[in-house]
């Protein structure tokens, strides 16, 4: 039903302006008591075995939006009414700024895949700070923040933009991300380099934990699935070194070719980062990596090119605990969470694990 009305209406709109629309409609009926608690029970049925703990937090199950859809913490409660367990915000920077010129955002329908160069368009780390701190929650989705640095802000001075944004948000964060993977920030993909990350993920722990002395917020790097491998290494490592609560693999991706992208090549050429299946595996290639180097010595979020369970469960196996979604979401609809969630129940009660838990990681350690 979704597919046949995204292709006779959504297709056919600008996606920015699709987007928004959609995203609208969602708000709005999760402000009508009866019809979200209806939608809810629909969209977001339970299933006591997907029970996760990840990063000291309790959640539903392991599957979550990434960070993107929801800039702003406007909807949070929508999309945990449509079944995600838990909610990523942002990416926040911390002045308020417009984002790069329209379009900037591209469906490859042929391919499921987006390409954005959005540049992180978001109200500013104080209004959406503000937001957080008046909301008063329908559902109770964990809450990732995730922050950015301004696009004005000179290379050199990041580290404090980023401490600002993390002394704004982290009162109202379940766990933060620092975000240095995004393609659309002139050099911020440069912050990944070790020399550079070290002191940035400092100061942002620093500052989370002054913000928030009652308790520790977790902190999280997401990272780029164009990194070269001794580099994805080298961010492990760090990331144990640190403390680091978790690593996010991965976000866009600025490749085209080897890719088998179908899509017209107009579209194939736009700038910008490349979301959705053509992904896949990279992503599951850099989590391999990464969890044959950490091990369960800190949290893994797999995320990219994730469409239905099987990739979810693939995920799990590789060693993430949390797995995120997001382009698919544009092209499944509102049933695509409870497909997830009862295609993992299922896969589960056929494996030989008693847990989800049991399964992290489970083919990284069977080759090890």
């Amino acid at each position: 039903m979704y597919k046949y009305f995204f292709r006779l209406f959504f297709k056919r709109l600008d996606p920015e302006q699709a987007h928004h629309l959609a995203f609208r409609w969602i708000r709005l009926a999760a402000r009508v008591p009866v019809l979200r608690t209806f939608l809810a029970a629909a969209l977001a049925p339970r299933h006591k075995e997907l029970r996760t703990e990840a990063l000291g937090l309790r959640m539903h199950g392991p599957f979550g939006l990434a960070a993107g859809f929801d800039k702003n913490a406007v909807g949070i409660d929508g999309m945990a009414m449509l079944g995600f367990d838990h909610v990523e915000i942002g990416t926040v920077t911390g002045e308020p700024q417009p984002g790069n010129p329209k379009q900037r955002l591209f469906r490859l329908v042929e391919d499921r895949a987006l390409i954005n160069r959005m540049g992180f368009n978001n109200d500013g780390s104080l209004r959406v700070a503000a937001r957080l701190a008046s909301r008063t929650p329908v559902f109770k989705p964990v809450v990732g923040v995730n922050i950015g640095k301004t696009k004005v802000v000179p290379e050199e001075e990041a580290v404090a933009d980023y401490v600002k944004s993390a002394e704004r948000l982290a009162p109202y964060a379940d766990y933060l991300v620092v975000n240095v993977s995004s393609p659309n920030t002139p050099g911020l993909r440069n912050l990944q380099a070790t020399e550079a990350l070290r002191p940035l993920l400092s100061a942002v722990r620093e500052a989370a934990d002054r913000s928030v002395p009652a308790r520790r917020v977790p902190l999280l790097v997401k990272i780029a699935p164009d990194l070269a491998d001794e580099d994805v290494d080298a961010v492990a490592d760090l990331a144990v070194e640190l403390g680091l609560d978790g690593i996010i693999a991965t976000n866009t991706t600025i490749a085209r070719e080897g890719l088998g992208l179908k899509s017209d090549p107009t579209l194939v050429k736009e700038t910008g980062g490349l979301s959705g299946a053509p992904l896949k595996e990279r992503s599951l290639e850099v989590l391999r990596r990464l969890y044959a180097r950490v091990g369960d010595r800190i949290t893994l979020v797999g995320v990219g090119g994730i469409e239905n369970a099987e990739d979810a469960w693939q995920r799990i196996l590789a060693g993430a605990t949390l797995v995120q979604g997001y382009s698919a979401f544009i092209y499944e609809g509102p049933f695509w969470g409870r497909s997830i969630h009862k295609g993992l129940a299922a896969r589960l009660a056929t494996s030989p694990y008693a847990t989800l838990a049991d399964a992290v990681g489970a083919d990284v350690r069977k080759t090890a």
